[in-house]
């Protein structure tokens, strides 16, 4: 097991142990926001015909030679074509076809005229403007031909790439598309102290807000839970057993509290219970030191701080990448920016610390309260800044590393 690992070491660590999901195929209609785990490819050429971009006529342009305002060509209407209609037959010398924007070109025309460069004719129209081959004239297959890979293994199914399928005739109520899984997490927290929110608060115990905030961002980041988020007694036995039976059904799983020294620390003893693999414990990072990261039957289990904002910023740091790294899905993931802080921190840093702020603009500031049990700070904030080890307090106009919540 190892220790006293830097974040990157502890990221290195959790990327490994958390094993890709096998993939699985889901009717369309539900996999929206879902990364495709194989190529689409077209059945077919879009547009599937030849076709005008514009209100105008086709013609050649080998009749237009020399045609200006004052010398127009002028050539017979032979045909009127509409969106969704078809030419009646191929066009000849001298003719042209009065056509609309998506109808489809009728042989032997090589360009299309805007109306607006011709007197509008009835019968016969005049033309007053000289034309070249394939002027304003979209082929079958430009967009995409049969056998294309219409979206690629790790596109995401946002509406663009719907809208793509739909071009392509892919009814996404009835069809499937195979995608990365997304892993089913099952959230549990610790703590003799814990009373659940709604219920009578007795002398020396708290709510539970970790239970809430987990559950609450995993709903947030569209990660499914299983076996229910609940809370336990400091008991290793009752806690061991209830983390064995929520991986009959998860794929992780995040539990909150009893991960430090103290005599009610649990985890200690409810891992080897486990059979747990302990990948690591203890990180040089502030707050959440002691978070513990394992892995019971090949299924990744990190186990956070119970102070609130401890638990926050490490499922955040942590708790990301894992989820990002199950799922093959990098908007999961730690995402970085830099920005300028307006204000300061007063604080010195010997170790390497984590603190809350709101990023807009390039510009970060940071709220009154820092402490690792408080959560009311936290409120509005969308950044953890992140404070290199070794540093001093943080003055006005400083750049800043931050991590984008």
């Amino acid at each position: 097991m190892l220790t006293e690992l830097t974040v990157e070491q502890a990221l290195d660590q959790i990327r490994r142990h958390a094993p890709l999901l096998p993939a699985e195929e889901l009717p369309a209609a539900r996999a929206a926001g879902r990364l495709l785990a194989a190529d689409v490819l077209s059945p077919m050429d879009q547009p599937p015909f030849d076709r005008s971009p514009i209100d105008g006529y086709a013609l050649r342009a080998a009749d237009t030679t020399g045609a200006c305002r004052e010398r127009p060509a002028r050539l017979t209407i032979s045909d009127t074509v509409y969106a969704g209609g078809c030419p009646s037959g191929p066009m000849s010398a001298g003719q042209a076809v009065r056509i609309m924007t998506g109808g489809m070109l009728p042989p032997g025309c090589d360009c299309v005229i805007r109306q607006e460069d011709t007197d509008l004719g009835g019968e016969t129209v005049e033309v007053y403007r000289e034309m070249a081959p394939w002027d304003n004239y979209v082929r079958a297959g430009e967009d995409f031909r049969t056998g294309d890979v219409l979206l690629p293994a790790g596109a995401r199914l946002d509406a663009a790439a719907f809208a793509v399928l739909s071009s392509a005739g892919f009814d996404a109520q009835t069809g499937t598309v195979r995608v990365r899984a997304l892993p089913r997490v099952a959230v549990l927290c610790t703590g003799d102290e814990l009373v659940y929110p709604g219920s009578p608060l007795p002398p020396g115990k708290i709510y539970d807000s970790n239970l809430t905030f987990l559950t609450r961002r995993l709903d947030e980041l569209g990660i499914p839970q299983v076996a229910g988020g609940q809370h336990f007694q400091d008991d290793p036995e009752l806690v061991a057993a209830s983390v064995r039976s929520a991986l009959e059904q998860a794929d992780a799983v995040i539990t909150t509290g009893g991960v430090s020294v103290g005599a009610k620390d649990i985890m200690h003893a409810v891992l080897p219970l486990l059979g747990a693999e302990q990948i690591f414990t203890r990180t040089r990072v502030k707050p959440g030191t002691p978070a513990i990261f394992s892995t019971v039957g090949g299924k990744p289990v990190l186990a956070l701080s119970g102070n609130p904002f401890a638990a926050a910023a490490i499922f955040e740091l942590f708790g990301r990448p894992m989820l990002a790294a199950l799922s093959g899905d990098p908007g999961l993931d730690v995402q970085r920016t830099h920005g300028v802080l307006r204000g300061s921190f007063a604080k010195a840093s010997p170790g390497r610390r984590f603190v809350r702020g709101t990023y807009a603009g390039g510009v970060v500031t940071l709220p009154a309260g820092h402490s690792s049990g408080q959560m009311r700070s936290l409120v509005g904030c969308n950044c953890l800044v992140d404070i290199p080890a070794g540093s001093g307090p943080l003055s006005d106009g400083q750049t800043v590393s931050v991590v984008l919540l």
